[in-house]
């Protein structure tokens, strides 16, 4: 068993490729994480930036909770609390589990359209500002690190204005279910 407290406490980089190939189900719906972003304290297109808001309390807390914010008014995404200040954007996941209750929330029967993307991961796996703050450790999460090592897609971050050219998006290598190809 993973001990997430020790796996998440350190550099949310350093986490981020470590999660792809990871299994995440949430109330027994998920799949494998294929594409995940990194954000540290000191970047400008991190919401701890600034410091320590009503909506960013959960990332300057203790490591292995979930951090799940409102992006554009829209949708929800799920990150992962590193070190305080920091967190890894869930960005995609390759469906495995609960296919048909994420058909239902999604409104599509395309695997490639149920969790690519990260407003399109939290719809289908029902996440949302309820779950801010839960740990990782415990039901409705499960996590299960990779079986092996896979093959690690580097990349620029995207959907920001901010720090764009830093290279912490990471992708499993080849998959058809990143958001957007790695370049």
């Amino acid at each position: 068993m993973m001990d997430l407290q020790k796996f998440f406490d350190r550099s949310s980089v350093e986490v981020a490729r470590a999660l792809i190939g990871s299994e995440l189900t949430f109330a027994g719906a998920g799949g494998i994480i294929v594409e995940t972003e990194a954000y540290e304290p000191d970047d400008p297109a991190s919401h701890s930036f600034r410091g320590v808001t009503p909506r960013t309390r959960t990332m300057f807390g203790a490591p292995a909770h979930a951090y799940v914010y409102r992006s554009y008014g829209i949708h929800w995404c799920l990150n992962f609390v590193c070190r305080p200040g920091s967190a890894v954007l869930i960005r995609a996941l390759q469906p495995t589990v609960g296919l048909q209750q994420m058909e239902i929330r999604r409104g599509k029967t395309d695997p490639l359209l149920l969790c690519s993307g990260p407003g399109r991961l939290c719809q289908a796996l029902a996440i949302s500002i309820e779950h801010d703050g839960l740990f990782l450790s415990q039901p409705p999460f499960t996590l299960t690190p990779p079986p092996i090592s896979p093959i690690i897609d580097t990349g620029i971050r995207i959907g920001i204005t901010k720090a764009v050219e830093l290279p912490w998006r990471f992708g499993l290598h080849g998959s058809a279910h990143v958001s957007r190809k790695f370049a």
